[in-house]
Order: structure tokens, then C-alpha cells, then sequence
């Protein structure tokens, strides 16, 4: 039978680490049951008997976090049979406050005083033997980033456990000992008595989660309540403030004779703290590395790696040798077409950013590893917190301008529910990678037949347009009833910068590139099928010769439902027909290019990369120029095909494209808002299905997409009406809902929040 250790700790104390070096390779992840928190287990390495498992990185057993609630439910259970406790010996005072609620369940513990590497260099010392015999549990000094105590730790652990060894228990001052105690009188019997004491104070603490699992009598209740009133008046405080300050002074007695400090005012990372997280240059010296991150990502090695997958990978090697072999085996055409270009195309037109993806997730998890990511969300936090959001929902944006599901998927840091889904529902709203042939595309348009300009203000204009979209909606969503309350709490400590480790950054590159690739490879799967089989079938006009005796040679036409040549005959192509009505109040639902817009747009929620190629097969671009025009990730190469005009280039083919798209669209204004509506409307199938799971309610999940889509809906009418009033004075109906809109919006944004006074209280 297989024994469980569980590894509990601060986010920043290096439980991770040593969660990877027990481990190894041989870990599962996944969910725990019912909430969208990240469940890590492993064996340990040489002891197949043996099962760790890496608990949340949390700051207290409180209610008041997903992550919280998860690791505190867990450890109460009597699935672990011993905890390790991991310290981070820079920040002992702060750490020891988990300690003394983990020690208060009763189970046994093993203390980690992790990072003395750092300790010794700051000057501090920490006598471990001395604090053993406080705590009444074994301490022993380790540092996870090397392996140096990892073996002596788990085979500490592994003897408690059979041993079933207890912590000492924390004592508090005296009235709150009788409160305590008059408290675990009235609890039920069957509670454990290793327990007791832990169950005492959280009822104490008005736990709702707590008094909710007990079913006390209602005398039960006004008891407990009673002995809270009288604490509270007596220390003139609330409840969660007195067991707080009582936990700490109970952490100074410990720390006593046991934490000698060196003296010494700013540590090395203090001093580099000063200028990174520093009011003024904190925002430029990250967006400078963000830059640097994203030239090396997107515009360099990630693209040469990208450029490499999507034309040799998956161009010459998988789908060239795949259409080879089904030739030689004498496959039917149409099982050929749907593999090769139906199935491998779809899922390589994806795929293919794994490259980019892989370098973009290496620098970010060695910012991460370093500390800094930290930092920067610790600097945003001040900027977003006045739109009612925490710092940490800047994560999950900055990651969506690479690509969407990573982005939805770091949501999983922010711990107040609703800001979380809100983050979700929004984040997707940053242009990713996928869009950028879309832009280069539009712009172009616009830069060669409607303005005089270059097109350059296009793209900025877009990544200006999807914060601000993000803002706005959250300043509107934070005064309604299911998303209103204070920005998520932002109580994160500032880890000693260190070198990052090797092993760990790759850990957590491909653990976040796994994900995607799963993902994308499931959900695209049935996707690119769909999308062959609409784009590829219809009914077309077959003419049919016959003979009699009578007449020499008769002609007849009938609809053949098949694989169609002409785009126009596809169910794509009727489809689109229909919906084009949908988008004429916003431009570009016309009669001339409706249904192939319409059809793009429908593309687009396969992949967004897949409007560009679509657009350019519907307007009977050749191959070579829709592949050019795809492959376009600046304005500049489509415009400079037009300055060069030789369209055997690639550049030239790009501009040969962008002539026939541009039929579509009568203005610039219809061209522009064609654009924004791919920018907010709903993501890929992949982010689509990376939303469902991480939201995990099927009602969120669809009011996510019902919002999505109606906000760019709604976003993209005001500007084409109120655009089109401004240029032409035409005005009508489409005006009127316009301006209705507007009138929302504003009401929305500048209207009083009837939950001000709640959230003041939570």
C-alpha cells in the first residue's frame, strides 16, 4: 500500500523544485475535483511505494482561495500520512505562519527550511536543531534548486509517518486558550481529537466552510458566538485580526534564541528591487524586457523554428510523405484531400507555432524562475487595481499576445473567483500571434487603396484597442451582481532573485507546451474536418447527354451534391450567405464579398491564422499568392510587393491577394471593421475549448461566449454607423442602436456601484 506525503508551502518558498527533485519525470497532472486548481502527484525516485503530492502554494489554511480551500481540505483528510513543510529560511517570521496552522491539524510534520544558501549569504543564521525542539518536529536544511537535503527530507517524512509522530502544539495567550477550550466542548464527538484543537479555532474564526461540514445545534452555535463577541470586545479587535496577532506573537517566542540577524539593512535583491519595481521605471524597464522576450520569441529564433515546422515539418516532410503514401497505396482523392489538406494542413497551421510557443515559454519560465515575473505583476497591480482588477490578471494578457490558451490558462494565479472568469472571458481580447496576417492583411488594404498612409497605426491601434476593451469591460462588469468585490487581494512575497535551474525551466516549458499541444491536437482534430468538409462540398450544376431516336442528342442540368471547384457552390458558400445579413449593420455584410466575409469570420473560430488563408481562396487568389499573404506578418511585406511590382515575389503575391480581398470592402471603415470584429469576438476552437475547461460550468462557459461575441458585435456597430455617419451623414436605423449603445456604455462606465458599500466591508 502506497504511503502519501503531501508537500505544503508558500508559492515562493521553492515547493515546486522540490516537488521536481523528489519526483523526477515521473509525475500526474491534472485538476482537483470541482475547481480549476492544479494537481500535481509523483512517486518518489526509488520508492515506487511512495506518493508526493504538491499541494497549492498558499499563504494560510483561510477560506478565501480556491487554493487555499483545496490544500486546507486535503490536509485535514486522512489521505497524507505526514507533510512536509516547506520553508523558504529568508522569510522564516512570514513563513512560520502557515507552519502553525498546518501543525494545529495534527498530522505529522516535517519541516524544510529551505534556500539556507541565500540565508548564509545575507548573514543570517537560523539554528535548526534549537528549532526542532520548539516545534517538536524534525527540521532539516535544505536547498531544493541543487538536491542538497531532498533525500534526507523525504526519509524524515517517510519515519513520521509510520511513526505517527505530532507536532507540539502552539499555545496563545490565556483568554483565548479558555476560548479555545470552551469552544472544543461543544464540538460533535465524532470529531478526531488530533483535530479538535484546529476545529475549535476556526469556529471561533466564523469559518463558513467549517460550521457549514459541523451541522451545530443552534445552542451549539450562540455558544461559540458568545465566546467570538467576548474576544472581540476584550481586545477591542475582530476575530481574524486576534488569532493573527496571536499566531505571530507565538511565532517571536519560537524565534527567539533561534533567528540571529546579521544586521545588514538591503540584501543584493533589495538593492535591484529598488530600481525594477520602482514607481517610475518599473513599467519601461519591463516593457523593455517583454520587448526582448517577444524579438527573440516572434521575430527571430521562434519565427526561424515556426518558418521551419510550417514549411518543412509539416509541408514537404508530413503532409508531402502522407499524400505520397496514400497515392502509392491507391487511396480514393477525396480521403487523400481530407487527410492532406483537411486533417494535417488544419492541425500544421496550428502546430506550427509550437516552435515560438516553446521559446516564448523558456524566457518567461526562466523570468519566472529568476523572480522577477513577480516583480512586474507586483508593479502592475497599482495600474490595475483602479480599474477594479489585481496585478495578477496582467499575466494572463501579456501571455495572450503570443497565443490565447496559455494566456486563459495562467488565469489560474488570481484567487478571487470572479475576477478570474472575468480575466477569461477578456484576456483573449490582446491580439495573439494568429492575428497577426490578419492585421498585416487589413492594414494593407487600407494603406493601398484607402489612405495615403503606410498602415503602420493599424497594428498598434488594434493592441491599444484590446486593452482598452479589457478596461473598459471590467469597470462595467465590477458594478454587477455576479462580478462585483474588491480587486483580488495582492499578498505575494518578494523571493531573493537567483539563478534559474536548467532542469526546472524545461519542466515547465514543455508542461505548459504539453497542455497546448493536447489541446489544440483534440479539439482541432474534428475542427479541420468540419472546416473541409464545408469549404470542400456542395451542390453543384452537372450537365448530362443522352440519345434517343428521336432526337439526336438531348442536354439536361441537374444539382450533384460533391466535391465542388467553385468556392461559390460550397455549403460554406450558402452558409455564409445567410449570416452575411447578420454583419450589414456592421459594414461588411454586402451583397459583393458578404458571404466570404461572413464565411472568414466562421473560419476564423477553427483558427484565427485561417481567415487570411480562407479569404484568399474564396476570392480566387492562386496558391502561391494565399500562401504568401498567409505568411505575411508585417504591412510592410504585402506594400512593398506593390512598390517592387514584381508578383513573382513573395511579396508580390501578397499584393496580388490583398487586390482581390480588397473588392470585398467599399471603405476603409468596412475593411477596419471587419478587423475588429475577429479582435473581440470569440477565440479559436483551442482557446474556446482551454475556456471551457478552466471555467468548468457550463453557465459560465456560454455566458463567456454570449459576451464575447455581443460585445464585439455591439463594439463594431457603434464604430461603422457612428464611422459612417461622421464620413457620409447617412444615417438610419443602424445610427440609432449606435447611439443607444453609446448611451449604455457610458452609463455602464460612469454609473454609481450599488455594491461600493459590500465590497468596502469585504
Amino acid at each position: 500500500m502506497s504511503t502519501k506525503i503531501a508537500l505544503a508551502g508558500n508559492p515562493n518558498c521553492g515547493k515546486t523544485t522540490m516537488f521536481n527533485s523528489l519526483t523526477g519525470t515521473v509525475q500526474y497532472v491534472g485538476n482537483w475535483p470541482g475547481v480549476t486548481v492544479e494537481k500535481k502527484e509523483g512517486k518518489v525516485k526509488g520508492k515506487s511505494d511512495l506518493i508526493v503530492t504538491d499541494l497549492p502554494g498558499i499563504y494560510s489554511l483561510s477560506p478565501y482561495t480556491n487554493e487555499e480551500v483545496v490544500s486546507r481540505d486535503y490536509l485535514a483528510s486522512g489521505e497524507p500520512a505526514a507533510v512536509i513543510d516547506i520553508v523558504d529560511s529568508t522569510n522564516i517570521e512570514r513563513n512560520l505562519y502557515l507552519t502553525t496552522q498546518i501543525m494545529e491539524l495534527g498530522k505529522p510534520v516535517v519541516m524544510a527550511l529551505n534556500m539556507v544558501d541565500a540565508l548564509k549569504k545575507s548573514g543570517d543564521k537560523i539554528d535548526a536543531a534549537k528549532l526542532s525542539e520548539k516545534l517538536g518536529c524534525p527540521v532539516i536544511e535544505t536547498v531544493a534548486l541543487h538536491g542538497k537535503g531532498v533525500k534526507e527530507i523525504i526519509a524524515a517524512a517517510q519515519k513520521a509517518a509510520s511513526e505517527k509522530t505530532k507536532p507540539a502544539v502552539i499555545r496563545f495567550s490565556s483568554d483565548v486558550e479558555k476560548a479555545i477550550g470552551a469552544v472544543e466542548e461543544i464540538l460533535p464527538s465524532e470529531i478526531e481529537e488530533s483535530t479538535r484543537r484546529w476545529m475549535a479555532i476556526k469556529v471561533l474564526e466564523r469559518d463558513s466552510v467549517i460550521l457549514s461540514k459541523l451541522k451545530l445545534d443552534e445552542e451549539s452555535k450562540i455558544k461559540a458566538e458568545n465566546e467570538t463577541c467576548a474576544l472581540e470586545k476584550s481586545h477591542d479587535d475582530d476575530i481574524e485580526s486576534i488569532i493573527t496577532n496571536e499566531r505571530y506573537e507565538s511565532i517571536n517566542a519560537i524565534l527567539k534564541g533561534v533567528l540571529v540577524k546579521s544586521g545588514k539593512t538591503m540584501t543584493a535583491s533589495d538593492k535591484i528591487d529598488r530600481i525594477v519595481t520602482n514607481r517610475i521605471l518599473g513599467i519601461p524597464i519591463f516593457l523593455a524586457v517583454m520587448w526582448f522576450v517577444y524579438w527573440v520569441a516572434v521575430s527571430t529564433v521562434g519565427t526561424m523554428g515556426t518558418d521551419w515546422a510550417n514549411d518543412v515539418l509539416f509541408g514537404e516532410w508530413i503532409q508531402g510523405g502522407a499524400q505520397t503514401l496514400l497515392e502509392n497505396a491507391g487511396a480514393n482523392p477525396v480521403l487523400i484531400d481530407c487527410v492532406v489538406n483537411g486533417i494535417l494542413g488544419g492541425l500544421g497551421a496550428v502546430l506550427g507555432f509550437v516552435p515560438q510557443m516553446a521559446v516564448l515559454f523558456i524566457l518567461l519560465s526562466i523570468l519566472e524562475d529568476v523572480g522577477y515575473m513577480v516583480r512586474i505583476a507586483f508593479v502592475m497591480d497599482r495600474v490595475f487595481r483602479k480599474f477594479g482588477l489585481s496585478g495578477k490578471s496582467f499575466i494572463p494578457l501579456l501571455i495572450s499576445s503570443g497565443c490565447g490558451i496559455p494566456g486563459i490558462m495562467a488565469s489560474r494565479t488570481i484567487e478571487n473567483e470572479n475576477d478570474r472568469r472575468m480575466t477569461i472571458m477578456t484576456t483573449t481580447w490582446i491580439p495573439c500571434g494568429a492575428k497577426l496576417p490578419v492585421i498585416a492583411m487589413i492594414a494593407a488594404i487600407i494603406a493601398t487603396k484607402f489612405t495615403n498612409s503606410d498602415g503602420s497605426w493599424v497594428g498598434p491601434a488594434m493592441y491599444g484597442i484590446g486593452i482598452l476593451s479589457v478596461l473598459l469591460a471590467s469597470i462595467i462588469l465590477k458594478k454587477t451582481k455576479y462580478f462585483h468585490g474588491p480587486a483580488a487581494p495582492f499578498i505575494m512575497e518578494l523571493p531573493q532573485y537567483h539563478i534559474p535551474q536548467l532542469k526546472t525551466v524545461l519542466l515547465h516549458t514543455w508542461e505548459r507546451l504539453w497542455s497546448f499541444i493536447k489541446k489544440a491536437g483534440t479539439i482541432l482534430f474534428l475542427a479541420c474536418l468540419v472546416m473541409w468538409f464545408l469549404s470542400s462540398y456542395g451542390w453543384s450544376v452537372k450537365t448530362e447527354e443522352s440519345e434517343n431516336e428521336t432526337v439526336a442528342q438531348q442536354t439536361a442540368e441537374k444539382q450533384v451534391f460533391g466535391l465542388v471547384e467553385d468556392a461559390n457552390e460550397s455549403i460554406m458558400a450558402k452558409v455564409g450567405g445567410v449570416l452575411r445579413y447578420a454583419f450589414i449593420p456592421l459594414g461588411f455584410g454586402n451583397e459583393e464579398g458578404g458571404w466570404q466575409c461572413a464565411a472568414s469570420v466562421i473560419s476564423g473560430f477553427s483558427a484565427k491564422e485561417g481567415i487570411v488563408t480562407t479569404m484568399g481562396v474564396l476570392a480566387g487568389a492562386s496558391d502561391e499568392d494565399t500562401k504568401a499573404l498567409a505568411g505575411a506578418g508585417d504591412v510592410s511585406d504585402v506594400i512593398s510587393g506593390e512598390e517592387a511590382g514584381a508578383e513573382e515575389s513573395e511579396d508580390g503575391n501578397a499584393k496580388n491577394a490583398v487586390d482581390a480581398i480588397a473588392l470585398w470592402f467599399p471603405t476603409g471603415l468596412v475593411a477596419f471593421c471587419f478587423l475588429l470584429f475577429n479582435l473581440l469576438d470569440s477565440p479559436c476552437l483551442a482557446a474556446i475549448s482551454t475556456m471551457a475547461n478552466e471555467l468548468r460550468n457550463r453557465k459560465w462557459f456560454w455566458f463567456a461566449i454570449l459576451f464575447q461575441n455581443a460585445f464585439a458585435y455591439i463594439v463594431t456597430l457603434i464604430v461603422y454607423q457612428l464611422g459612417n455617419l461622421f464620413t457620409t451623414g447617412h444615417f438610419g436605423i443602424g445610427t440609432v442602436f449606435a447611439i443607444i449603445f453609446v448611451l449604455m456604455f457610458l452609463y455602464g462606465l460612469f454609473r454609481k456601484n450599488p455594491y461600493a458599500e459590500m465590497d468596502k466591508k469585504n
